[in-house]
Protein backbone atom coordinates (compact mmCIF):
# COMPACT_ATOMS: atom_id res chain seq x y z
CA UNK A 1 0.00 0.00 0.00
CA UNK A 2 1.29 3.49 -1.19
CA UNK A 3 0.57 6.98 0.43
CA UNK A 4 1.60 10.55 -0.19
CA UNK A 5 4.07 11.86 2.66
CA UNK A 6 5.96 15.39 2.52
CA UNK A 7 9.55 16.43 3.88
CA UNK A 8 10.26 19.86 4.85
CA UNK A 9 13.15 21.22 6.12
CA UNK A 10 17.24 22.80 5.96
CA UNK A 11 19.46 20.64 7.13
CA UNK A 12 22.82 23.11 8.08
CA UNK A 13 26.13 21.69 6.77
CA UNK A 14 29.50 21.86 7.37
CA UNK A 15 32.21 24.21 5.66
CA UNK A 16 33.46 22.13 2.84
CA UNK A 17 30.74 19.44 2.46
CA UNK A 18 30.15 18.37 -0.91
CA UNK A 19 27.14 17.65 -3.23
CA UNK A 20 28.54 13.75 -3.96
CA UNK A 21 28.67 13.42 0.15
CA UNK A 22 25.57 14.83 0.65
CA UNK A 23 24.39 12.31 -2.15
CA UNK A 24 26.45 9.46 -0.21
CA UNK A 25 24.74 10.21 2.94
CA UNK A 26 21.47 10.32 1.68
CA UNK A 27 22.18 6.94 -0.34
CA UNK A 28 19.11 5.28 1.44
CA UNK A 29 16.79 7.34 0.41
CA UNK A 30 18.00 8.11 -2.95
CA UNK A 31 18.39 4.43 -3.47
CA UNK A 32 14.24 3.83 -2.38
CA UNK A 33 13.80 6.87 -5.09
CA UNK A 34 15.77 4.83 -7.68
CA UNK A 35 17.97 7.62 -8.20
CA UNK A 36 21.39 8.76 -8.18
CA UNK A 37 21.13 12.13 -7.29
CA UNK A 38 19.31 14.71 -5.68
CA UNK A 39 18.94 16.28 -9.11
CA UNK A 40 16.73 13.53 -9.81
CA UNK A 41 14.61 13.17 -6.71
CA UNK A 42 11.93 15.36 -7.99
CA UNK A 43 8.79 16.21 -5.94
CA UNK A 44 5.48 14.77 -6.81
CA UNK A 45 4.56 18.73 -6.70
CA UNK A 46 5.41 20.68 -9.66
CA UNK A 47 6.18 23.62 -7.56
CA UNK A 48 8.50 22.15 -4.70
CA UNK A 49 12.41 22.21 -5.42
CA UNK A 50 12.95 18.41 -4.01
CA UNK A 51 15.89 18.25 -2.71
CA UNK A 52 18.62 21.29 -3.21
CA UNK A 53 22.12 21.37 -1.60
CA UNK A 54 23.20 24.99 -1.48
CA UNK A 55 27.20 25.23 -1.20
CA UNK A 56 27.52 29.08 -0.68
CA UNK A 57 24.79 28.64 2.17
CA UNK A 58 25.79 25.15 3.43
CA UNK A 59 22.05 23.79 3.45
CA UNK A 60 20.15 20.67 2.31
CA UNK A 61 17.11 22.82 2.21
CA UNK A 62 14.32 19.78 1.51
CA UNK A 63 10.66 20.04 0.14
CA UNK A 64 9.61 17.06 -1.31
CA UNK A 65 6.20 15.34 -1.97
CA UNK A 66 6.44 11.33 -2.87
CA UNK A 67 4.35 8.53 -2.86
CA UNK A 68 6.16 5.77 -0.57
CA UNK A 69 6.09 2.45 1.10
CA UNK A 70 6.29 0.11 4.19
CA UNK A 71 10.18 0.88 4.07
CA UNK A 72 10.27 4.66 3.70
CA UNK A 73 10.68 5.73 7.04
CA UNK A 74 13.23 2.83 7.65
CA UNK A 75 15.16 4.39 4.62
CA UNK A 76 14.52 8.03 5.51
CA UNK A 77 15.84 7.81 8.73
CA UNK A 78 19.08 5.87 7.70
CA UNK A 79 19.34 8.87 5.68
CA UNK A 80 18.91 11.64 8.00
CA UNK A 81 21.78 9.17 10.67
CA UNK A 82 24.58 9.85 7.76
CA UNK A 83 23.93 12.94 7.04
CA UNK A 84 24.29 14.10 10.59
CA UNK A 85 28.42 13.96 10.55
CA UNK A 86 27.86 16.50 7.80
CA UNK A 87 25.74 18.73 9.61
CA UNK A 88 27.56 22.12 11.38
CA UNK A 89 24.28 21.90 14.33
CA UNK A 90 20.98 20.22 15.03
CA UNK A 91 18.11 20.99 13.49
CA UNK A 92 14.53 20.20 12.27
CA UNK A 93 12.53 18.54 9.37
CA UNK A 94 8.88 17.85 9.30
CA UNK A 95 7.44 14.16 8.00
CA UNK A 96 4.17 14.47 7.17
CA UNK A 97 2.19 11.15 6.10
CA UNK A 98 -1.32 11.75 4.16
CA UNK A 99 -2.61 7.79 4.19
CA UNK A 100 -5.86 7.24 2.24
CA UNK A 101 -7.75 7.12 5.77
CA UNK A 102 -7.30 11.09 5.98
CA UNK A 103 -5.85 10.25 9.57
CA UNK A 104 -2.92 12.69 8.73
CA UNK A 105 0.55 11.59 11.19
CA UNK A 106 3.12 14.46 11.44
CA UNK A 107 6.82 14.15 13.06
CA UNK A 108 9.63 15.89 13.60
CA UNK A 109 13.03 14.70 12.72
CA UNK A 110 15.65 16.59 14.38
CA UNK A 111 19.06 15.75 12.68
CA UNK A 112 22.53 17.02 13.75
CA UNK A 113 26.17 16.17 14.84
CA UNK A 114 25.91 14.61 18.25
CA UNK A 115 23.05 13.41 20.15
CA UNK A 116 23.61 16.07 22.48
CA UNK A 117 23.41 19.18 20.04
CA UNK A 118 19.85 17.58 19.22
CA UNK A 119 18.81 17.25 23.43
CA UNK A 120 19.93 21.32 23.49
CA UNK A 121 18.17 22.16 19.94
CA UNK A 122 15.19 20.26 21.01
CA UNK A 123 15.36 21.87 24.60
CA UNK A 124 15.12 25.39 22.54
CA UNK A 125 12.14 24.28 20.22
CA UNK A 126 10.35 23.08 23.48
CA UNK A 127 10.93 26.52 25.27
CA UNK A 128 10.50 28.50 22.58
CA UNK A 129 7.15 26.89 21.85
CA UNK A 130 5.71 27.38 24.95
CA UNK A 131 6.88 30.84 26.06
CA UNK A 132 4.83 31.64 22.63
CA UNK A 133 1.84 29.59 24.00
CA UNK A 134 2.32 30.79 27.14
CA UNK A 135 2.59 34.63 26.90
CA UNK A 136 -0.92 35.48 25.47
CA UNK A 137 -2.39 34.63 28.33
CA UNK A 138 0.50 34.92 31.33
CA UNK A 139 2.98 37.55 32.48
CA UNK A 140 6.54 37.25 31.48
CA UNK A 141 7.29 36.05 35.49
CA UNK A 142 5.16 33.18 34.81
CA UNK A 143 6.14 32.33 31.19
CA UNK A 144 10.10 32.41 32.76
CA UNK A 145 9.40 30.26 35.53
CA UNK A 146 7.95 27.96 33.01
CA UNK A 147 10.91 28.21 30.59
CA UNK A 148 13.03 27.69 33.61
CA UNK A 149 11.14 24.27 34.74
CA UNK A 150 11.34 23.24 30.79
CA UNK A 151 15.19 23.43 30.49
CA UNK A 152 15.41 21.71 34.19
CA UNK A 153 13.60 19.02 33.19
CA UNK A 154 15.74 18.48 29.50
CA UNK A 155 18.84 18.77 32.06
CA UNK A 156 17.42 15.67 33.85
CA UNK A 157 17.43 13.78 30.79
CA UNK A 158 19.83 12.00 28.90
CA UNK A 159 20.51 12.92 25.18
CA UNK A 160 19.13 9.71 23.13
CA UNK A 161 22.18 8.16 21.49
CA UNK A 162 22.02 6.98 18.31
CA UNK A 163 21.02 3.18 17.42
CA UNK A 164 24.02 2.27 15.74
CA UNK A 165 27.48 3.00 17.16
CA UNK A 166 29.68 3.11 14.18
CA UNK A 167 27.22 6.91 13.05
CA UNK A 168 28.94 9.94 14.62
CA UNK A 169 25.60 11.90 14.24
CA UNK A 170 22.35 11.49 15.15
CA UNK A 171 18.39 12.23 14.37
CA UNK A 172 15.50 11.93 16.59
CA UNK A 173 12.08 11.50 15.08
CA UNK A 174 8.84 12.89 17.52
CA UNK A 175 5.62 12.17 16.58
CA UNK A 176 3.67 15.10 16.27
CA UNK A 177 -0.03 15.83 17.45
CA UNK A 178 -1.70 17.19 14.35
CA UNK A 179 -2.44 20.27 15.72
CA UNK A 180 1.58 20.61 15.65
CA UNK A 181 1.73 20.69 11.90
CA UNK A 182 3.74 23.76 10.72
CA UNK A 183 2.45 25.08 7.04
CA UNK A 184 4.74 26.74 4.73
Amino acid sequence: MRTEVHVHGSIFLCKGVRLKQVEQALAPWLGYLDVETLADAHSLEREEPGLVFDPRERTLNICWTGEVGRNFQDKLSGAFQNIGPLTEYASEVEVTYYPDHGDEEYFQVFVGPTPEAIHEFRRQCVIEDATNLLSRHLGKAEVDQVATLISNLFEKVEPQKPAAAEHSGSSTVIPLHPRGKHLH
